[in-house]
């Protein structure tokens, strides 16, 4: 079985939204449910990216980076979403942090690199804004020599 991860930003601009979408479609095509897609559900990238694979058929690793994990969704409808997604995955990996760090985000997204054949990225090409942001996953994708496939447009700006 093929696994891709997905690593993103949570804020994605509307005119890169499309080509997001787009991109991710194209890359889990054809899939015929011999893929297992590994996202930790996080709002924007990696909520668009499990969407997208169960549509396709794939089987939905949810990597939930800590016990405080559902406080950290801004309001209802993102927690209900995130509850819905996580629902239907086939397998949910909870890390060992007891509450959301920084930390306990890179070693979720450290966790996805690990153990995926591909990573997704839906990132600007900027540093992370923190540890454990998309720029900090893509790195460490790359250094594991996991084949990285970032998905941006061009002078477009995150906010």
């Amino acid at each position: 079985m093929k696994r891709i991860g997905v690593t993103g930003h949570r804020s994605i601009p509307q005119e890169v939204h499309e080509h997001v979408l787009a991109t991710m479609r194209a890359a889990l095509g054809g899939i015929d449910g011999c893929v297992e897609a590994l996202s930790s559900l996080a709002v924007g990238a990696d909520q668009i990216f499990a969407d997208l694979a169960l549509a396709q058929g794939a089987r939905l690793t949810a990597v939930i980076p800590s016990g405080d994990y559902e406080d950290c969704f801004a309001d209802g409808a993102e927690l209900a979403r995130y509850r819905a997604l996580k629902a239907r995955a086939v397998r949910e990996v909870r890390l060992d942090f007891p509450h959301s760090t920084d930390e306990a985000y890179y070693a979720a997204g450290a966790y996805i690199a690990d153990h995926c054949d591909r990573l997704l990225a839906v990132w600007d090409g900027r540093p992370a804004r923190g540890l454990g942001g998309t720029g900090d996953i893509v790195t460490y994708a790359r250094g594991l020599g996991r084949p990285v496939t970032v998905i941006w447009r061009d002078g477009v700006e995150r906010d």
